[in-house]
C-alpha cells in the first residue's frame, strides 16, 4: 500500500513566489491520474515573481490574456502551459488571488509508482524519466484538463516531504529563457541525479 501523502494547506502558496519555490523542494507531488498513483519528490523549482519579470507569461509588456489568465487565479491552483508547441508544463500559481506569480516545477525524483512511470517513458533511463518540466507531466499524466485544478485535492496535489537542508540548496540563474537570465530564481537539491541542470 502507498505511504500516506497529506496535501499541503492552501496558506503554504499565498506567499512570494521565491519563497514558495524553495520550500517546494522536498516536498512530493502526487498524481492519481489515469488511476495509477505516481508520486515524485520536487528537487528543482523556478520562481516567476509577477509582472517585473520580464520572463513571465504576464510579463507587464504582455498584460492579462486568455492564455496567462490561470496566473491570476486563487493560491495554490494549476497553471499548465504549452511550451514549444508540444510541451505540458506545471506551474504552481502563488501569492494573493489578481496578482500574477507562479512557480514552475522543473524536476521531480521518483518516490512511488516508478512501474508506471517507466512505462509512460518508455526506453528512457531512470535519471531521464522526471528530470524535467516536460518529463514530470508526462511521466504523471499530467494534462491541460487540470488546468486551475486545486493542487491540495486529488488527482493531484502537493504534499508534505522532508525540507531540503541549507547545505543542499543551491540558488541558481533559471534556464530555458531569453529574457531574465541573469535573475537567480531558480532552486535545486544538490543531492539528487534529477535535477534537469546544474550550475
Amino acid at each position: 500500500m502507498s505511504r500516506p501523502y497529506p496535501p499541503l494547506a492552501l496558506s503554504f502558496f499565498d506567499r512570494a513566489a521565491e519563497t514558495v519555490a524553495r520550500e517546494l523542494l522536498g516536498a512530493h507531488l502526487v498524481s492519481d491520474c489515469r488511476g495509477a498513483r505516481c508520486v515524485g519528490r520536487i528537487v528543482e523549482t523556478e520562481a516567476y515573481p509577477g509582472p517585473h519579470d520580464p520572463a513571465s507569461h504576464a510579463a507587464a509588456s504582455v498584460g492579462h490574456t486568455a492564455r496567462n489568465d490561470p496566473m491570476f487565479g486563487p493560491p495554490g491552483t494549476a497553471y499548465i502551459h504549452l511550451n514549444f508547441g508540444i510541451h505540458w508544463c506545471l506551474n504552481v500559481v502563488v501569492g494573493p488571488e489578481g496578482y500574477p506569480a507562479a512557480v514552475l516545477i522543473r524536476a521531480l525524483e521518483p518516490v512511488d509508482g516508478l512501474a508506471t512511470i517507466r512505462r509512460r517513458r518508455r526506453g528512457r533511463p531512470d535519471r531521464q524519466l522526471t528530470s524535467g518540466p516536460a518529463k514530470l507531466t508526462q511521466a504523471l499524466a499530467i494534462r491541460p484538463s487540470l488546468q486551475r485544478h486545486r493542487l491540495t485535492e486529488p488527482p493531484l496535489f502537493v504534499a508534505e516531504g522532508e525540507p531540503v537542508p541549507r547545505r543542499a540548496l543551491v540558488r541558481a540563474t533559471r534556464v530555458g529563457i531569453t529574457k531574465g537570465t541573469e535573475k537567480p530564481w531558480r532552486f535545486y537539491d544538490r543531492r539528487s541525479a534529477w535535477v534537469s541542470r546544474r550550475e
